[in-house]
């Protein structure tokens, strides 16, 4: 069993390269699917074991997919033969429902078992499924899995009871070759919302107005492949700014962009940081005293709920109470009792967790009971007293980058050790 161990207490100083966004590239992969002719060559994708999954599941459905370096693949669909995405790939990762819409829009069937996912609350895909029953699509939950059969797609008009950037993304993929103009409202505006719809164009699609409150979707008769570059992920991007806080050291974070970084700036800057912008960098700096302040998360550009709990490791050692309300997912504060066990003081209420600060963490063994968790648990570990050991880290794999090597380079002392 691997694990990270953490000597903390070193300031981060230097510079660090962000890759391709994960919650962009997760979504695009399956959408390459939808090219019934030419290839997708698609880099700046993250080296992360949730793109390795991805890969394996296009495989197994038949398309043709080379690695062309580690954050490169070329992907062939064209001759895909297989419409039953049911392997353990598919059962372990949430966002393998993007195959539904994918295969739907081109083959119109499809049988995608249920997917899983890290445990942060209840993600059901009625809205997916109310998005594809407009277009026309019938919709069965059978043993586990969705199976889904249209004579014909057709162009509608949808209305999400939700904002929900899994549905806004699938139904947006399942309407590209739909008959008709597809109206969405009440969508997400996630950077990787738009993300996916610049993919889908440049395939040859017609997709209007992501970013805003409505998309605008006008079926094709085809897609073919194209070249294209994934953007930079804002969450790992957050998640460097605030280890940079966290250990009052001086990081500038590169190849991001800085507008989808602004909610997350803010809330270090009004903490006593400084951030300063660069056309593709931001530099994050640390000088006088640090104070607590209230975090709510919320859609885009609100604050990002995967950025939460890296930023209550370092409110857990920032004088004064802070509190972080989680308004996206009902049990994302489970990393609260892993910060208590290195003497955090954290209560959570509900939604709430209620922080008080403490002078300093002290290090011990804990667990990454998530992807983002994980990422609380390293920050924790940079800024704690003596060692840290984190176990469970496959959850840290499926999001970040080789991120001891990251923090390495900036100064950190941390290694992975197999026990």
């Amino acid at each position: 069993m691997e694990r990270l161990v953490i000597n903390g207490g070193k300031v981060l100083k230097g510079s660090v390269n962000i890759t391709g966004a994960k919650n962009a590239a997760v979504a695009i992969l399956p959408a390459a699917i939808i090219a019934s002719e030419g290839k997708c060559i698609i880099d700046n994708i993250p080296d992360i074991e949730d793109v390795h999954c991805l890969e394996r599941i296009l495989l197994s459905l038949g398309c043709i997919v080379k690695k062309i370096d580690n954050n490169t693949l070329e992907i062939d669909a064209t001759n895909v033969n297989n419409l039953d995405a049911c392997t353990e790939d598919v059962r372990r990762m949430r966002a393998s429902y993007y195959f539904i819409g994918a295969l739907l829009t081109r083959f119109k069937k499809a049988r995608v078992e249920l997917p899983g996912g890290c445990p942060i609350g209840v993600r059901p895909i009625d809205q997916h499924i109310k998005g594809f029953e407009a277009l026309g699509a019938e919709v069965v939950i059978e043993h586990g899995a969705v199976i889904i059969n249209a004579k014909e797609l057709k162009a509608a008009n949808i209305f999400f009871d939700v904002v929900s950037v899994g549905a806004t993304i699938n139904v947006m993929i399942a309407a590209t070759l739909a008959e008709g103009t597809t109206v969405l409202e009440n969508v997400a505006k996630e950077p990787h919302v738009v993300d996916v719809a610049n993919f889908l164009n440049t395939m040859g699609a017609d997709v209007k107005g992501a970013g805003t409150d409505i998309i605008r979707v006008r079926g094709v008769e085809k897609l073919t492949g194209c070249n294209y570059s994934v953007i930079p992920d804002q969450i790992e991007a957050g998640t460097f700014m605030i280890a940079a806080v966290a250990t009052r050291g001086d990081v500038t974070i590169s190849n991001v962009i800085p507008k989808h970084l602004e909610s997350i700036s803010a809330k270090l800057i009004e903490m006593g940081a400084t951030v300063e912008e660069g056309d593709d960098s931001v530099r994050v700096t640390v000088e006088g005293e640090l104070k607590g302040v209230n975090v709510k998360t919320a859609p885009y550009p609100g604050f990002p709920t995967d950025v939460q709990q890296p930023m209550a490791a370092l409110l857990s050692i920032v004088p004064g109470k802070s509190l972080i309300s989680e308004s996206i997912w009902e049990n994302r504060h489970k990393h609260a009792d892993e910060l208590n066990k290195m003497g955090a003081n954290i209560k959570v209420e509900g939604r709430t967790a209620i922080i008080e600060g403490c002078e300093s963490l002290v290090g011990a063994l804990v667990t990454a009971t998530d992807l983002r968790a994980g990422a609380a648990m390293v920050i924790a570990g940079l800024m704690a007293k003596g060692k840290t050991e984190i176990v469970e880290i496959e959850h840290i794999d499926r999001g970040y980058p080789h991120i001891e090597d990251k923090f390495r380079e900036l100064g950190a002392d941390i290694r992975r050790e197999v026990r």
